[in-house]
């Protein structure tokens, strides 16, 4: 497969604070490449370099065989943004907003109009072209965040948390936007929180964490990668005050229990193959007068791999 966009070597710094550390990887063309990381691990940094929006230090990014450095302005219009935050002006209609946007990658005229009405088209908005934002609900307001990304018909579209906060009628249709968006040829990076969501569309997913690639594959080599660990889930009531960091450190110090977290109800640990008697753990638990109310045990999936891998929930 062809080789749309590399990230070498990449150093970000902000002062001396090292945001993106020697950081590489590679995405397909026509593939949906999922980016995840704990908040800070340098993923919207990296997103940033790649859109020219962030400067970087060291290292290279290329698009299509076109250098960021040289062809800055060939890449940004080869390259869509969705961003996270909505960007959408709520005093301009729906078509007005898609039509600055697009305006910006020197589309006029016929040719701007027809693309800002395809897009709305695109996202499921043609009957609201003239509604203004600021009347839209939080999935209408998304699909347009959407569509203002992607009416230059980008190459490249970089989605940061397009489903943050969307009723589940408008994520299906996002999600399913992208699948299209896939099929017409267009390379995606995506991020999301959402551990289903990425397993639903990406083609590959790379892990990083502290601006560095913890590691890269589709998500059956991911799970792989730590195959010899399953997921073991135990119900329980703790107190209101229960030190559960605690008690999680002092699980994670047991023989092959690799990595725990625990909320109110539920106690969720990552052990390895070795751990075939699960008695001392409960014996913990039973020490500290937790109560098991539930006990089960499964393979690892993508949630599982990314906290084995970065010890910390996605955030």
């Amino acid at each position: 497969m062809k080789e749309f966009l590399t990230v070498k070597n990449l150093v970000k710094n902000y002062g001396d604070f090292c945001a993106v550390d020697n950081l590489s990887f590679s995405v397909y063309e026509g593939e949906i490449f999922g980016l995840l990381g704990p908040n800070g691990a340098g993923k919207s940094t990296t997103m940033n370099v790649i859109n020219s929006l962030s400067d970087f230090g060291k290292g290279s990014v290329t698009v299509d065989g076109a250098d960021l450095v040289k062809s800055r302005g060939q890449i940004k219009r080869m390259i869509g943004m969705v961003p996270q935050e909505i960007a959408l002006y709520p005093f301009l209609s729906a078509v007005e907003n898609v039509r600055f946007f697009a305006s910006l990658y020197g589309l006029k005229g016929r040719e701007l109009n027809d693309a800002a009405n395809e897009a709305l088209k695109f996202v499921g908005l043609s009957d609201r072209a003239k509604m203004k934002p600021k009347r839209m609900s939080g999935g209408m307001q998304r699909r347009l965040n959407i569509a203002c990304g992607i009416a230059h018909n980008p190459r490249l579209i970089i989605m940061d948390e397009p489903t943050v906060g969307v009723d589940a009628q408008s994520r299906e249709h996002i999600l399913n936007s992208v699948r299209t968006l896939r099929e017409r040829g267009a390379t995606v990076i995506y991020t999301s929180h959402y551990m289903n969501e990425v397993e639903e569309l990406c083609d590959r997913i790379a892990i990083i964490d502290h601006g560095q690639l913890v590691a890269c594959g589709t998500e059956a080599e991911l799970i792989a990668l730590v195959s010899e660990s399953k997921s073991i889930k135990i119900q329980t009531q703790a107190p209101a005050d229960f030190d559960s960091e605690g008690f999680i450190a002092e699980l994670t110090k047991l023989p092959d229990v690799r990595s725990g977290r625990m909320n109110d109800n539920e106690i969720a640990l990552e052990v390895g193959s070795i751990c075939r008697d699960y008695t001392f753990i409960l014996e913990r638990m039973q020490k500290r007068g937790l109560p098991v109310a539930g006990f089960s045990s499964q393979s690892m999936n993508l949630e599982d791999v990314f906290i084995a891998m970065t010890g910390r929930e996605l955030r």
